[in-house]
């Protein structure tokens, strides 16, 4: 593939709390001599953050968006996951969208709006298993996406300290899960997820 390529992926799916993230990268000629991309799940944080940084300098485009708890709790977290997908490539600049060839996206799965979105740019949508350590757009997108949650859910343990946000991000840890059971979920919450839907109060 060329070095004019689309790299997308996603963080945020397993939590029980928060968004989900998704970002779009178009690395060009320049990006492309940034070091170090790998999938973020490999990398320290202090190095994501550094990477992320270079991602955002040295990129020919990138963009970031997400979709919120509710909307995972109204579509599921397949198709959440795929509208945060496809509203960053939406976001991506036309110019640099019309010079990629190609969109390759982690995983199995193509957001059933990017196909028509693509195709009328005459470009090809690839879902590519592995991709964020293969690709270094994708490997890229998972590093921004990442980053990305991991700071809103920062905001997010201001707003409610008790749950302990900082530290797991919304994964459903022992500490997270004590806090569920002692104070019940939170607006940040995803209420369809098995271990706060027992709240009942979708």
């Amino acid at each position: 593939m060329d070095a004019w390529l689309c790299g997308i992926d996603e963080a945020g799916r397993g939590p029980l709390a928060g968004p989900v993230f998704a970002a779009a990268v178009v690395l060009g000629e320049e990006g492309r001599k940034i070091a170090g991309l790998d999938d973020s799940k490999k990398l320290s944080a202090t190095l994501r953050d550094a990477l992320a940084v270079l991602i955002k300098t040295q990129a020919q485009a990138w963009a970031v968006a997400s979709a919120t708890a509710s909307e995972v709790d109204q579509l599921n977290i397949l198709q959440a996951t795929m509208l945060a997908m496809f509203r960053a490539v939406e976001q991506l600049p036309e110019a640099s969208v019309s010079m990629s060839r190609h969109i390759v996206i982690d995983g199995t799965q193509i957001p059933h709006a990017l196909k028509p979105w693509a195709a009328s740019r005459n470009i090809t949508v690839i879902a590519q298993p592995r991709a964020d350590a293969d690709v270094q757009e994708v490997s890229a997108a998972s590093i921004l996406a990442k980053t990305a949650r991991d700071a809103y859910m920062l905001d997010v343990h201001v707003r409610f300290p008790q749950y302990g946000f900082a530290a797991h991000k919304g994964y459903g840890t022992a500490v997270h899960m004590a806090a569920l059971t002692e104070h019940g979920p939170c607006d940040e919450h995803r209420r369809s997820f098995a271990p706060v839907a027992q709240w009942n109060l979708l």
